[in-house]
């Protein structure tokens, strides 16, 4: 989304050049579109897992897909990020993965939670989690 502002942002300053636009009045749409990317705040989903040790690598892998395949499988995903950890602090009381999913609304989750594709995932995680938590939170 940040891509897309700075990109838009040289488009607006682009057009006030050819415009003639002064800077008080670029300035001014500059302000109107970061209240415009402002008030489209996400649903962030997140889940931090960590795997049993007797599942193997090639177990947490097909966990890993399943779990990236549901992005192209259920529409109400806006975005899918997940990765390992790697902090140096040590705080992360053994959860190794961290899959970010983002939704536009409450009632895209909504569909998602139930959704065939997504409990598929779950039967196919089960066996190999050995704790989870999820938050869910409105970015700012």
């Amino acid at each position: 989304m940040y891509r897309f502002f700075s990109f838009a942002m040289l488009v607006l300053l682009a057009a006030a050049c050819q415009s003639g636009n002064t800077s008080s009045e670029t300035e001014e749409k500059t302000i109107e579109m970061e209240q415009n990317v402002t008030e489209k705040a996400m649903l962030r989903h997140v889940v931090l897992l960590s795997f049993k040790e007797e599942s193997s690598q090639e177990d947490i892998k097909k966990v890993e897909d399943a779990f990236i395949a549901l992005q192209d499988k259920i529409p109400q995903i806006k975005g899918f990020e997940w990765g390992t950890n790697n902090s140096p602090e040590g705080l992360n009381k053994g959860l190794t993965h961290c899959f970010l999913v983002t939704f536009e609304s409450e009632a895209d989750r909504e569909v998602y939670l139930p959704h065939p594709d997504h409990q598929a995932f779950v039967e196919v995680l089960s066996p190999h989690m050995k704790d989870v938590t999820v938050i869910d939170y409105w970015a700012k």
